[in-house]
């Protein structure tokens, strides 16, 4: 029984000694807040790092996607100007276009129409031109006949020449009247050798003037057909004329017509891929807005999220900070300092009962703080403190103590038992 004792009071001399080179409980505890508040300043701190890049991604994004929206906006402007500018160029192409078809099949039938009109004139021109040649070789040859018969007696076989100028056309019928009667009356004389001389210079007299009036008729047709030759140069050259215009007219519409054509194809590929560019814009452009939405939508939410957090982790240093004021000040440290080292002088229970109640009651009023400011904060870094601050230390090493003089008492009387 007395090893028992010796030994149970060694033990407590060592556990006792070991509680005075520790630390105290309350410096524990504000050496584990201490930590924890570093730690979270230094989280807040890290966290306010990264949502600065966040928010600087948002930023950025966020002023592009507003400039590209910008730009998009222009850029359909300016595709929707130049669909509408295609459109109307192509329109006033068509009608242009219109226009020089119009004009050539106009022009292709006043060529058309030149060249009959021409045909029938060259036609004519031929005919009577054949007429007044025939016309005035007929004349020369019955005005050399019968100036060669003035002299001589007539024979009715060289009046043949004579009497054709009666069935052309061109003769006039006073002229043809005249002939006749010419005619007539050389078939009444007598036979031409048997004319006397008296009767010879009448006939003679009679031929003169038929001379006279062939002669005549001779300049005449001459003059005519050549200014009949004359307007036919005319009209030709005029005609010629009329079709260098009129092909010309034709060939530089048509080739107007081909441009135009061209530019019009052209316009129209032009108008086909402004409207595939207006599709691809408006399509990228409402990308990009909804995009956007959802960003600023993001961003918002995670910034509050941010400030959130971040009155959190303050709210919580704060109340940490109070706490380490709390067991830092003179009267949780006096208690600490004036109890702590003396508790193995103590016997018993009291000394257990001193421990605990005056290291207690500064350990319970921080973990009561915290778990309420927790409650408050909806914290959980600050409940799961306040139950580790709640936690005692030297739980152990009270309850071997415990058990220590409980055993020690159970000989001291179970000794006095025996005596009495």
């Amino acid at each position: 029984m007395k090893r028992f004792a010796a030994a149970s009071a060694l033990l407590l001399g060592a556990a006792l000694a070991d509680g005075r080179s520790a630390v105290t409980p309350v410096q524990k505890v504000i050496e584990l807040l201490e930590n924890m508040m570093a730690k979270g300043k230094q989280e807040k701190h890290e966290e306010q790092v990264q949502f600065a890049a966040y928010k600087q991604f948002c930023d950025d994004t966020t002023v592009d996607k507003k400039r590209a929206i910008k730009e998009a906006e222009e850029t359909i402007e300016v595709l929707k100007a130049d669909i509408q500018k295609y459109t109307s160029d192509a329109q006033e192409l068509t009608k242009e276009i219109a226009e020089h078809d119009a004009d050539i099949a106009t022009w292709t039938g006043d060529k058309k129409a030149a060249t009959n009109v021409r045909a029938i004139e060259k036609a004519d021109y031929e005919t009577l031109h054949k007429d007044y040649s025939e016309s005035v070789d007929a004349l020369l040859r019955a005005v050399a006949v019968l100036k060669k018969q003035a002299h001589d007696r007539p024979q009715a076989s060289s009046l043949t020449q004579v009497s054709r100028l009666s069935s052309m056309r061109l003769i006039p019928n006073e002229a043809k009247k005249a002939i006749d009667l010419f005619l007539m009356q050389g078939a009444q004389d007598p036979e031409g050798l048997e004319v006397s001389a008296p009767e010879a210079a009448g006939y003679e007299f009679r031929s003169h003037g038929i001379i006279e009036m062939l002669e005549k008729l001779h300049d005449k047709f001459v003059d005519e057909r050549t200014a009949l030759e004359k307007a036919e140069m005319n009209s030709k050259h005029a005609f010629d004329m009329l079709i260098q215009d009129l092909t010309a007219q034709v060939e530089q519409a048509t080739a107007d017509r081909g441009e135009k054509a061209e530019t019009k194809a052209k316009k129209l590929q032009a108008k086909a891929d402004a409207e595939g560019d207006l599709s691809d814009t408006t399509s990228t452009k409402a990308a990009d807005e909804k995009y956007l939405s959802d960003l600023e939508a993001t961003c918002q939410q995670k910034a509050s999220d941010f400030e959130s957090r971040q009155q959190l982790r303050a709210e919580e240093i704060e109340a940490i900070e109070k706490a380490v004021e709390i067991l830092s000040s003179d009267a949780v440290k006096g208690n600490s300092e004036k109890y702590l080292p003396s508790f193995a002088q103590k016997r018993g229970t009291a000394l257990a009962h001193l421990r605990a109640k005056r290291s207690g009651e500064p350990q319970e009023r921080v973990a009561e703080f915290l778990r309420a400011r927790g409650e408050s904060l909806n914290s959980r870094v600050l409940s799961a403190l306040a139950v580790r601050v709640a936690d005692d230390p030297f739980a152990k090493v009270k309850k071997m103590i415990k058990d220590l003089i409980v055993r020690f008492m159970e000989e001291a009387n179970e000794e006095a038992e025996h005596k009495g």
